[in-house]
């Protein structure tokens, strides 16, 4: 496994990259930014530690680039207290932080779990369905038949951000239970994360008009003072 470990500070590379090592794992290293996008697409790494105090391109810049085009599991360094960066972080994309200053054995069991849930869900089935909508779950989008007229119909592909597609994906695997706003954002962001609950009326608002381009039916079901599900 390779990591791209993107920071500036020499004590704490030094800390944590030999640690990294013994661990079996390939270490590349980007000190600023915009090395860090170059690493990202020369090494293919398959996790990333970003710092967000970065020289040249700040961590949560680089974190929006890579999430364009990739969901390679990432881990930010936070700074300790700046709630904040953690939220801005998971919104953007960011799969776990850790704030500094942090110990090697925290870290290093952040990075086997996050590398045992990704492994865990390439073993799942790539497509979830849902009456029309099927979900895939590789490309992060979701193909829904929409009526053209005369009896035909055309499938479309929607591309989902990766917030969107946890929350449908969450919502598809529990169809026909009811899943209230702190349940689904452990499921999306984990447990002991920092989100105001009013995030998630706002993605199921996201995911409603992409579905509603297709069908009127309700897809996602508001279940008042309890939360939302499907079917």
């Amino acid at each position: 496994m390779k990591i791209l470990v993107v920071e500036d500070d020499k004590g704490i590379c030094d800390f944590i990259i030999p640690e990294l090592e013994h661990e079996g794992y390939e270490i590349c290293l980007a000190e600023n930014g915009r090395k860090a996008l170059d690493l990202f697409q020369s090494e293919k790494p398959d996790l990333i530690l970003l710092d967000i105090m970065l020289p040249e391109l700040n961590g949560l810049e680089v974190l929006r680039r890579i999430r364009a085009n990739s969901t390679v599991p990432i881990i930010l360094e936070t700074a300790r207290g700046e709630t904040i960066d953690k939220i801005n972080g998971l919104n953007l994309g960011a799969d776990d932080y850790i704030p500094k200053p942090f110990e090697i054995e925290e870290l290093l069991a952040r990075i086997n779990a996050l590398f045992r849930r990704v492994s865990f869900a390439k073993t799942k089935e790539n497509v979830l369905c849902y009456k029309q909508l099927s979900l895939n779950v590789d490309r992060m989008s979701f193909n829904m038949k929409k009526e053209t007229g005369a009896g035909d119909s055309a499938e479309t592909e929607v591309t989902l951000s990766k917030t969107e597609f946890m929350l449908l994906k969450l919502l598809i695997e529990n169809q026909g239970k009811v899943l209230s706003r702190s349940s689904i954002i452990d499921g999306i962001w984990g447990k002991d994360h920092f989100i105001d609950e009013n995030t998630i009326d706002v993605y199921v608002g996201y995911l409603r008009q992409k579905i509603q381009e297709f069908t009127k039916e309700e897809y996602i079901k508001t279940v008042r003072g309890a939360g939302y599900m499907m079917g």
